[in-house]
C-alpha cells in the first residue's frame, strides 16, 4: 500500500502500489454501478455496489474491462492499473458503508 486510509484527505481511501497495466479484481461479487471518467480526480473508475449499504470504488485504471449493469463475481478482472494524477502507478480504492468511507483495510483479507 502507498497511501493508507484518513478520513479528513479529499478522496477517503487508500492508495495500492503496483505497476501500470496490473489487474485489477474485484473485492467482492455485486453490480458495477458506474463505469466511466466523469468524477474529477478519479480517473477511469469502477463502483461495484455489493449490497444495499455497501460500495466499492477502483480509481485510477488505465483501462475498464467492465459496463454499468454488468454483475461481476469476487476476483473477477475488472480493469487494469493506472496511473494517478502525480504520473504514479497506483489504484484508488474506497469502501462505502450507507455512503460512508471506511477503512477498505477493515474489509479486506489480511496479507
Amino acid at each position: 500500500m502507498s497511501r493508507p486510509f484518513d478520513a479528513a484527505a479529499t478522496r477517503k481511501g487508500i492508495g495500492i502500489a503496483g505497476s501500470e497495466g496490473q489487474p485489477v479484481h474485484a473485492a467482492a461479487s455485486g453490480e458495477v454501478v458506474y463505469s466511466g471518467t466523469a468524477l474529477i480526480g478519479y480517473g477511469e473508475l469502477i463502483i461495484i455496489k455489493h449490497s444495499e449499504k455497501l460500495l466499492s470504488a477502483y480509481g485510477h485504471n488505465r483501462r475498464r474491462l467492465v459496463a454499468e449493469g454488468d454483475r461481476v463475481e469476487r476476483g473477477q478482472k475488472i480493469g487494469e492499473m493506472g496511473l494517478n494524477d502525480r504520473q504514479e502507478d497506483m489504484l484508488h480504492f474506497e469502501i462505502r458503508l450507507d455512503g460512508r468511507p471506511v477503512n477498505p483495510l477493515d474489509y479486506l483479507p489480511a496479507r
